[in-house]
């Protein structure tokens, strides 16, 4: 299993977010740019002024197909872009008043921004980058008309604190996204790394199933020739021969069983599988399932928008709902009722007992890890369910019925019929 690189999950997050800022920003710039000379009757540059927010949104309007196009981000368009912001910052600046402008120090957000993502070599780049378009804003500038200097300290004292309340807020609002899209990540990777420990585990079953068939065959096709010995005796009583009917059914069912275990075990592909319509498939499976349980009760029932669609007939999933018919067989309680739905796109299995329910521990483990049974068994046939619905894009969820008795509900993809 390939796990998602975080780097690049990280970029992806920030780039987001820096499309959504960039407009807020622009916006305000430009808000800014046409009440200032109005409000404190201060000059600008208007035309130049402009021009610079125009090519900045037209950027961002590229950045925003970016982001809707692309699933992931690599850290060099990252900073690539946090350069564009402090190039065209800084061109800003340049046209009111350089260095002395109170709103320079937003060169210092961008940095802050590859700080928190960005690999060293990166950050370090676009921190040169900040502090040369300081320095150079420093010595190179369109100076601002202001003939009254205590206005104008004033208005450089009012500049500095309408900074602050930017940089605060910007930085603030990024780091409690960044934090929750860091522990968004964090699930998923835990997650991933749980499962593929579970398919470890499941395909170490599968190598122990090979090895036992292996060892079966022998013992089983000696029971199969004394079983046909014994129900030839014509000493033998009529209810007797009837038990003996069924035994050597029982056999062969095995014997069947054990010569497909290899496509059971996993070794075959899906692309490989047949599709069945559902309810064909279904009703096929119940049926073999109860000729090894024919004193189990199980009634199906199949409805949906039209036709039944096709399913991928995978023997690991005939495998996982024989697994949930045992389950529920077991709890006893009375009847088993499956029930098939389906939509255009997906297909709905409910099998439901009669019994006392899933016990709490069975619920939190949710097929997760092995949970020995009331009845003895060693509780690893709801993690193979599992296990093999989710080889084929499916989700199985355990509950307790309300009117009483434990519920398995599997969701499968469905194919389109042709």
């Amino acid at each position: 299993m390939a796990f998602p690189d975080p780097s690049n999950d990280a970029a992806f997050s920030l780039l987001r977010r820096l499309h959504g800022l960039r407009w807020w920003f622009l916006g305000a710039a430009g808000a800014a740019v046409a009440a200032v000379p109005a409000l404190l009757g201060i000059p600008l540059p208007l035309l130049p002024l402009a021009a610079i927010l125009a090519t900045l949104a037209a950027f961002n309007l590229l950045a925003g197909r970016r982001v809707r196009t692309a699933a992931q981000a690599t850290p060099g368009e990252v900073a690539g872009q946090l350069a564009v912001d402090v190039a065209g910052l800084g061109a800003l600046l340049f046209f009111t008043g350089g260095a002395t402008n109170p709103l320079i120090s937003l060169l210092l957000p961008p940095v802050a921004f590859a700080a928190m993502t960005l690999p060293g070599r990166l950050v370090a780049a676009v921190a040169a980058l900040g502090v040369a378009a300081y320095s150079l804003l420093m010595v190179v500038f369109v100076p601002l008309a202001l003939p009254d200097p205590g206005r104008a300290a004033a208005l450089h004292l009012a500049g500095m604190w309408l900074t602050f309340l930017l940089s605060a807020a910007m930085l603030g609002w990024l780091i409690v996204r960044m934090t929750a899209s860091i522990r968004e990540r964090d699930a998923r990777l835990a997650e991933a790394r749980e499962t593929a420990l579970r398919n470890e585990r499941v395909v170490a079953l599968g190598a122990l199933a090979a090895g036992a068939a292996h060892e079966l065959g022998t013992p089983l096709a000696t029971i199969a020739v004394l079983a046909g010995e014994v129900a030839e005796d014509r000493r033998l009583p009529e209810d007797l021969r009837e038990d003996m009917a069924l035994l050597r059914r029982q056999v062969s069912a095995c014997k069947e069983i054990i010569s497909g275990m290899a496509a059971r075990s996993g070794a075959g592909r899906l692309d490989e599988a047949a599709a069945l319509p559902a309810d064909a498939w279904l009703a096929a499976v119940v049926g073999r399932w109860q000729a090894l349980r024919p004193r189990a009760d199980c009634r199906v029932e199949a409805a949906g928008e039209g036709p039944a669609p096709l399913l991928v007939a995978d023997p690991a999933l005939e495998q996982a709902v024989g697994n949930l018919l045992n389950n529920a067989a077991d709890a006893g309680g009375g009847g088993i009722r499956v029930v098939l739905g389906w939509t255009a796109d997906r297909i709905r299995v409910e099998i439901r007992d009669r019994g006392p329910g899933f016990p709490a521990p069975v619920l939190e483990a949710a097929g997760k890890a092995p949970v020995p049974s009331a009845t003895g068994g060693a509780g690893i046939g709801l993690m193979l369910a599992h296990a093999a619905i989710g080889r084929v894009d499916g989700h199985l969820a355990l509950c307790n019925h309300p009117a009483g008795g434990a519920q398995a509900l599997i969701e499968l993809p469905a194919r389109a019929n042709r």
